[in-house]
């Protein structure tokens, strides 16, 4: 499914073009009228599955549309359904030429790795992955998500009654274990005693199903967990649902998720996708190309909404917990400061 999403218009039509009159932009050539003014540059974003309720999409859509607010750029947003369709809008936004053409996740990697590689002229840009040997024209945006989830885990052992925490994620894999490792290091290191476990959601729709979520919620529940960490994407809110009814506390990630369900979430391990796209196409747009850029506390990318300003407004349950946000804030000090060093459970060996 294409989107352009420049002015905010929306077709359900896939791979359409969507003409400037109505969106405020052209689905290539950079020559559209924005605000009265000749655009730039021209960019295109392509998403892996259909933005709906997946914070982690909706904050990658909002970065492109500062980026093209910032850049004087046209956008255009793609939204696909499966790896087939994924692969549909790529070759279709390749034939548009833009400046950049933005791909979200390890889930467009291959696809965005192999056309880097056929496409020497056209720009690349990775968020929230990278390839092993990435030609010069495909430029990565990735994250130390491993150090926000840890802090979560220093949150979740500080408060459990029961020394028992969980955490629901998506799928059993390397990457997916960035919310889960450092979740259950980060609680042990500041409670020993605590037990752990994980279960995972799995299914044709492992990122976006909210029943299935609930499901494996509700099994951390029923073995005792007071704490889980939700790493589910748009399947977090089945999470929360399953904590609310079984006087369960859960975290969120990305973005806010304490807004999403109040009362029930304590904190959230915070990913500044929207930041990191917005500095990395302007690199590309300067000329600096290929690579990647790693985002992690120390270079704000990553954080806390408990250690954020206006926490007393955030509804997150952590508010009411000062003490423990001095302690976790003195543990983040030392990340940055490279006293503790959290492990990256994809590089792990």
């Amino acid at each position: 499914m294409k989107i352009s999403s420049r002015a905010g218009f929306r077709t359900g039509i896939a791979l359409l073009a969507v003409t400037a009159t109505l969106t405020g932009c052209a689905s290539a050539g950079g020559n559209a009228e924005a605000g009265g003014d000749a655009t730039e540059a021209s960019l295109i974003l392509i998403t892996p599955t259909a933005i709906g309720s997946n914070n982690f999409l909706q904050l990658a859509s909002d970065g492109a549309e500062e980026a093209a607010d910032k850049y004087n750029a046209s956008l255009d947003v793609y939204e696909s359904e499966d790896p087939a369709s994924i692969q549909q809008n790529l070759d279709a936004a390749i034939r548009e030429k833009p400046d950049v053409i933005i791909g979200v996740s390890f889930s467009v990697l291959d696809q965005f790795t192999e056309a880097a590689i056929d496409y020497p002229d056209q720009q690349f840009l990775l968020i929230d992955t990278s390839a092993e040997e990435p030609t010069e024209n495909l430029t990565a945006a990735v994250f130390k998500e491993y150090e926000a989830t840890y802090l979560t885990g220093v949150e979740a052992g500080l408060l459990t009654e029961k020394n028992n925490i969980g955490v629901v994620a998506s799928l059993d894999t390397p990457f997916l274990h960035r919310w889960v490792d450092p979740f259950f290091a980060g609680a042990q290191s500041v409670n020993p005693d605590v037990t752990t476990g994980a279960q995972y959601v799995g299914g044709d729709n492992p990122f976006g199903d909210q029943a299935r979520s609930k499901a494996q919620a509700q099994i951390l529940a029923d073995a005792g967990a007071d704490y889980i960490q939700a790493a589910a994407s748009g399947g977090n809110l089945g999470v929360f649902e399953a904590a609310s009814e079984n006087s369960v506390a859960a975290f969120g990630v990305d973005t806010n998720q304490c807004l999403d369900s109040p009362g029930n979430v304590v904190d959230n391990a915070i990913k500044r996708v929207d930041v990191a796209l917005v500095e990395s196409v302007g690199d590309i747009l300067d000329g600096t190309t290929g690579g990647f850029a790693s985002y992690g506390l120390a270079e704000g990318g990553v954080s806390l909404t408990g250690l954020e300003e206006g926490v007393a407004d955030s509804q997150c349950l952590i508010a009411d917990h000062p003490d423990v946000i001095e302690q976790v804030t003195a543990i983040r000090d030392q990340i940055i400061a490279g006293d503790i060093v959290v492990e990256d459970p994809l590089t792990a060996g």
